[in-house]
């Protein structure tokens, strides 16, 4: 095989690609195999003409009519206790300070935590509310109003008991580093309806930053066009958006025009889809500088829901961000997600949640009625929930708890659930989920379903096989489904 007698067709020989290589080396085989491989992935079969890039965004249609069409996740990293909020148990109050029985522990792995410690009955009072009865904390006044909205799921459970790895597996069906997050894998799917605005926009609005870091919205293997935005809810919502003295509109569009030619000749020799994801960047940037300072000044927002939310004006909140994610998918946002790390309570549980809970119910509240009043509901899926429960166990003295996989509570909202209800059941003190359990990958199944998805076809060729978010598990939970 030489290829001492071709000429470079023209090329610099430090611009050669293997795909010249393949195409003028006498591998004819080997250019269609790089096709089926570019297809299989996701890529273009061929580099695109000159001029004609295709916008990785673009609205696409899923695998079946979907009920919903967007997604607002709540997520409260560092994992709430489900005892103190959603699942009451009397049992647990009575047998306070006791050991747990010998056959509740029976095979229980626990790593550093110690399964010998003391019971620690619940804090709060429980009450029912609603038509659906749902029995909801006294810390959750603001809940209980929308009750008959939600979808509540008691034995939800997961693999992983650190923060790190449990968030990320929440956010991506995986427990290592370098997987697709949710987000980035329904903007892959349905591509977005914001023009002027990022598809997968990210907020932390808590007093510590997540353990899985930027994992939790990561693109993984995908293009990055997919990966998560992180915005900031005061000020310039992403940094450097305004121009540097000195530079004007003028200046900065004929910048633009000049890397965008050179990219896309660039993306005509080479064919690599991360020249489109920095072409579609640019150019996403530049609108930004329109539409995104209009998109956070809340204070455009009439009085009253500013006192719905408890939302203020200029001032940084988790209020303030679920306000601007309802203003998100307003503007055709396809997945935002609000990152609010301040749950992890292994001491000074009854203060730290009590603040947690006044930091959050009334805006998640406030979310769901807003939703719901401007028709939005039906079809958005709202999520509020962390990585994991907590012990039934005390830590740290007789006020707090420690980490807990095996059984925890979320909520979801609209988007195609049935409303109204609570799924599942625990043990009596709240320790293993004893009825109708939910893993992970069943709760991811059962969204990319209410998004159009068949999950186990949603997939992105890497490495030589085929992923997706639920790897190799998942089923769908009919019975939660409207």
């Amino acid at each position: 095989m030489n290829c001492q007698s071709h000429q470079y067709r023209g090329q610099d020989p430090g611009t050669l690609t293997r795909r010249w290589f393949l195409k003028d080396c006498g591998l004819k085989i080997g250019t269609l195999a790089l096709t089926q491989l570019l297809r299989a992935g996701g890529a273009t079969a061929a580099p695109p003409a000159l001029g004609q890039v295709t916008d990785p965004l673009a609205p696409r249609q899923p695998h079946f009519r979907p009920k919903a069409k967007r997604v607002i996740y709540l997520f409260m990293a560092g994992a709430p206790s489900h005892l103190e909020l959603f699942d009451s148990k009397p049992e647990l109050v009575l047998r306070n300070g006791k050991l747990p029985p010998a056959e509740l522990l029976k095979g229980y792995r626990a790593a550093f935590i110690d399964p010998n410690s003391a019971l620690l009955g619940g804090k709060f009072k429980f009450a029912r509310h609603g038509q659906s009865g749902a029995e909801l904390s006294e810390l959750l006044p603001h809940l209980a109003t929308v009750a008959d909205d939600l979808t509540i799921l008691k034995a939800m459970h997961t693999d992983a008991f650190n923060h790190a790895p449990a968030q990320i597996l929440m956010n991506s069906g995986a427990t290592q580093f370098g997987r697709p997050s949710m987000g980035s894998w329904v903007t892959y799917g349905l591509g977005s309806e914001a023009n002027d605005l990022p598809a997968f926009v990210v907020f932390n609005t808590g007093p510590n930053g997540t353990s899985g870091g930027s994992s939790n919205w990561g693109c993984g293997f995908l293009p990055t066009v997919y990966q998560g935005v992180p915005f900031f809810n005061t000020g310039e919502p992403v940094l450097f958006l305004s121009n540097p003295r000195g530079f004007d509109a003028e200046a900065q569009r004929d910048s633009l025009e000049a890397i965008a030619d050179l990219n896309r000749k660039r993306l005509g020799i080479v064919g690599d889809p991360e020249i489109a994801t920095r072409l579609s960047t640019f150019e996403m940037a530049h609108r930004m500088q329109t539409s995104a300072p209009e998109l956070v000044d809340i204070s455009r927002e009439p009085r009253s829901v500013l006192e719905m939310y408890g939302a203020e004006p200029g001032k940084a909140s988790f209020a303030a961000s679920c306000l601007l994610a309802r203003r998100l998918v307003e503007r055709g946002v396809r997945f935002v997600q609000i990152f609010h790390e301040a749950w992890d309570q292994h001491a000074n549980l009854v203060e730290n949640i009590k603040k947690n809970c006044l930091d959050t119910d009334k805006a998640s509240a406030a979310l769901v009625r807003d939703l719901k009043q401007r028709g939005l509901l039906d079809d958005t899926i709202v999520v509020w929930g962390g990585e994991f429960g907590r012990t039934p166990m005390v830590q740290g003295g007789d006020n707090g708890r420690d980490h807990h996989p095996n059984c925890f509570t979320i909520w979801l909202a609209g988007g195609g659930f049935k409303s109204g209800i609570s799924f599942g059941e625990s043990d009596d003190f709240g320790f293993n989920g004893t009825r109708d359990r939910v893993h992970v990958h069943d709760l991811h199944a059962t969204m990319l379903h209410l998004l159009g998805f068949d999950h186990e076809r949603l997939t992105y060729r890497f490495q030589g096989r085929e992923f997706r978010l639920t790897d190799v598990h998942g089923q769908v939970v009919d019975k939660i489904l409207a």
